[in-house]
Formats: C-alpha cells, structure tokens, sequence
C-alpha cells in the first residue's frame, strides 16, 4: 500500500534555532525530521504528539527523539498542500524547552 508522502518546509527561522545546538547534532536531527514527518505526520505515537492548543510558534504536534529525549521539534500540517511546516527546532532540559537558546512555554 502506497502512503501519502509530505513535502517538508523548514521555517526560516529556524536556521536560527539550529545555532543554539551544538552542531554533532544537526544531521541527527535533520534525519529524524525526514524520517518521522515525510509519512504519516499526523499518526500519534509514543514519541509524537498533538500539542495543547494554543502552543508556541503556532505549532499543533511535536515529535521527540535523540539522546534521552532531549530534542524537540515543532510543526503543523497543511493537508491542503500536502505539507509539514516544521516551525521550531529546541533542546528539552527536564521540563523546560529551550528554541534559539530561550526559554519557551508549552
């Protein structure tokens, strides 16, 4: 069975993101954006979860991945073009968030 393939859109914004975290794990979490929102963005999991509403960057799921967890990113799906609009890119730190190197609330 063939599945719905979504484009990926990386906010602009979020290059900035990206300098707040040390680079070894840049390609970790690029990978982990291909592979966990290209298919099935939407499919609730363990590691994926619709946010509560109304969340930071105007995100509405997150997914969760590397080393203990630590790693966030933020995004929202527009079905009518067939797109994830990754928003936000950050580091969890037991239970604070931090995009950019600044604390965010979820």
């Amino acid at each position: 069975m063939k599945q719905d393939r979504f484009d990926i859109i990386i906010a602009p914004e979020v290059k900035d993101h990206f300098k707040a975290i040390d680079k070894k794990y840049h390609s970790l979490i690029q990978q982990a954006i291909e592979d966990r929102l290209r298919f099935q963005p939407l499919t609730e999991t363990r590691n994926r979860k619709p946010l509560q509403q109304p969340a930071a960057f105007g995100a509405e799921w997150e997914i969760r991945f590397g080393p203990d967890n630590r790693f966030r990113v933020l995004y929202k799906v527009v079905l009518e073009v067939h797109a994830v609009l990754v928003l936000a890119v950050g580091t969890k730190d037991r239970n604070k968030l931090f995009v950019g190197g600044q604390e965010v609330e979820l």
